[in-house]
């Protein structure tokens, strides 16, 4: 559960941000990531339909994974490979579906490396990114922009992101990590500020008949 709560933790913010001097900025990529950023901004909340691939190329392995999300603020509900996880911002619940458990943990933004929230700024600090091209993804033009952190210890040393030439939508990106695995995000279906209420980020019990509790507070 753990693995892959990680790894689609990662596929909204990739990588820990950090903090580093001499950033380098393309100012034709900062142009194109901050028009990206700024559209999702002004959304009150969005729903992704995604599909994870995991590329090993050590192990000879490829492997698929589609679930949803749904972000609002610093909240979201994703689900996913028999898992829902629920954070409100105070709390996150942690449901394993086949289990029939919920485990129950205190949200702190301190100790996470990676929220959910933070894709569309996450170039702002921390990183350094170049226009690196165009290509076409589904018949449709979109820009390439390669993001390295500043941080050489990080496992990840490079995150190359496809943002639409017409609407400045993000429509993947690949992360790139030093053991040679890669990740690739695709985005297959985009609900721009789907209704959403403080019931949308909560857990209900009633709804999981029989479920075990784990509380962690």
């Amino acid at each position: 559960m753990k693995r892959y709560f990680s790894l689609l933790l990662v596929l909204f913010t990739v990588v820990q941000l950090t903090h580093a001097q001499n950033v380098q900025k393309d100012p034709q990529a900062e142009k194109i990531l901050d028009a990206m950023s700024k559209k999702y901004q002004a959304m009150n909340a969005f729903k992704v339909g995604f599909t994870q691939t995991v590329e090993s190329p050590s192990a000879k392995a490829k492997e698929s994974i589609s679930g949803d999300i749904t972000v609002s603020g610093n909240k979201f509900r994703l689900a996913v490979a028999g898992q829902e996880i629920i954070n409100n911002g105070a709390t996150i619940w942690t449901i394993m579906k086949k289990e029939n458990e919920v485990t129950i943990s205190d949200n702190d933004p301190d100790e996470q490396e990676m929220t959910p929230n933070q894709i569309y700024t996450l170039y702002k600090k921390g990183y350094r990114y170049v226009h690196a091209g165009e290509e076409k993804e589904g018949g449709e033009a979109v820009h390439v922009i390669d993001l390295t952190p500043n941080d050489r210890d990080n496992q990840v040393f490079k995150v190359r992101l496809h943002i639409s030439k017409k609407d400045n939508s993000l429509k993947s990106w690949k992360m790139f990590r030093k053991n040679g695995n890669r990740y690739t995000y695709k985005i297959n279906k985009f609900t721009p500020n789907p209704p959403v209420t403080a019931a949308t980020f909560a857990f209900d019990k009633s709804k999981y008949k029989g479920i075990n509790v784990v509380d962690l507070r």
